[in-house]
């Protein structure tokens, strides 16, 4: 039989999860009520053992086992990152229309002009149409909805050759006046082995389901590791803390757009047919690496055998066939579409995924991605986000029907 102080020590236990997923990231009001609930448990046991019932509990409560999965199934955590009160969208795409409409052609006179110093990351490749298989019958993460296999036909299309890096974003901010979301919030989540001594100090909670996730005040895109962080020697590496919706702003000042999922992954596999990775099969062909992720034993150590033990600059690696650069690794990539996990085997015409949803889909993996515990860095993998949700591995590049004229 369990007694109460059983009881409350269990209900705590859940009660403590609860408190972590929903009163820090959600900030939310159920939070306080399950804190009133606590309160009530504490006092029905004290009442108990005031009445002489000395029983004591001998049993262990142990942190809820995660849910089974493959090697391969597990995850980084990223995708617990995300924030509350998020609209459930609209059939246009874009979550907040407001977000996006100051940068558009009309409010922005005169256009974008590239200059000398980022001129060199702001390329587009021109992406030729085709078919091809998009997902697998043989998902590494079936959770994830990396299947069905379905023939997926793509016009032509433009992509940026390389992520949006910390000086294009800059060159954004400085002629837009653009305040993040994580900038807005004055916190965003960053991976504990980033973090100073002095920054964790300060720090007493953390994201229940993955420890090694961090909410740091005053962490973004300026501040990739909180305050006693800058973008000093990281101009040339992929911007990150950045949200969907910062995204979207972004590709409509400079007069882009975000790719839709099945964009980016034709455009990963760079004209490559059933391939895990955009150079093939091989994770070290010729024992070269060709992308920035986890190496050794993780969240413990990364030994950096690729060169960076976190971002790299967006020019690192070989670009696959499109000439496309660091399409897996380094930074994850907001698409524009809706997340959903189950896919018609239907032959399609430019999909846009579904209509409506709660999340974005991201792409590509990150430099924390591992295959014992995130094997995302693969063209049919995928994740997803609230369009708020802000981390220190999540950026974006850009897509484009034509050809900006300020690139041409």
């Amino acid at each position: 039989m369990i007694c109460p102080l059983q009881t409350w020590l269990l209900c705590t236990h859940r009660i403590e999860l609860l408190l972590e997923t929903n009163y820090l990231y959600h900030r939310g009001r159920c939070a306080e009520m399950i804190h009133g609930l606590a309160v009530s448990l504490l006092t029905f046991t004290l009442i108990y053992a005031s009445l002489g019932n000395e029983e004591k509990s001998t049993s262990v409560i142990e942190d809820p086992k995660p849910h089974s999965a493959s090697e391969e199934g597990r995850s980084c955590g990223c995708n617990f990152l995300n924030r509350a009160g998020v609209s459930s969208g609209s059939e246009s795409g874009v979550l907040f229309p407001e977000a996006a409409v100051k940068y558009t052609r009309e409010a922005n006179e005169p256009p974008v002009k590239n200059t000398k110093e980022t001129a060199r990351f702001n390329q587009m490749v021109l992406i030729p149409r085709g078919v091809f298989l998009m997902g697998t019958d043989e998902p590494a993460i079936p959770q994830d909805g990396e299947g069905p296999a379905r023939r997926v036909h793509i016009q032509q299309f433009y992509m940026d050759m390389y992520e949006v890096s910390n000086l294009e974003f800059e060159h954004f901010v400085n002629a837009t006046g653009h305040v993040t979301e994580a900038e807005k919030f004055g916190d965003s989540f960053v991976f504990e082995g980033l973090l100073s001594e002095k920054v964790k100090n300060k720090i007493t909670q953390a994201v229940a389901a993955a420890p090694w996730w961090m909410p740091v005040k005053e962490a973004n895109w300026r501040q990739p590791e909180g305050p006693d962080s800058s973008l000093a020697d990281r101009l040339e590496h992929p911007v990150l803390h950045v949200s969907w919706n910062d995204a979207v702003a972004y590709c409509a000042w400079a007069k882009k757009r975000l790719p839709t999922e099945a964009e980016w992954e034709y455009a990963c596999r760079g004209g490559l047919e059933n391939r895990l990775f955009p150079w093939g099969n091989k994770l070290l062909p010729k024992d070269q690496h060709y992308a920035n992720i986890w190496q050794g034993d993780f969240p413990a150590h990364n030994t950096g055998e690729d060169g960076y033990t976190e971002t790299s600059p967006v020019t690192a690696f070989p670009p696959n066939g499109y000439g496309l650069y660091n399409m897996v690794g380094n930074a994850w990539e907001w698409t524009a579409d809706w997340w959903s996990v189950h896919h018609s085997t239907d032959e399609t015409h430019n999909p846009t995924g579904p209509a409506t949803g709660k999340d974005k889909v991201k792409k590509g993996g990150s430099y924390m991605c591992h295959k014992s515990y995130c094997y995302r860095y693969r063209c049919v993998a995928r994740s997803q986000n609230t369009p708020d949700s802000s981390a220190s591995n999540l950026g974006f590049r850009c897509a484009a029907d034509q050809l900006p004229d300020y690139l041409q």
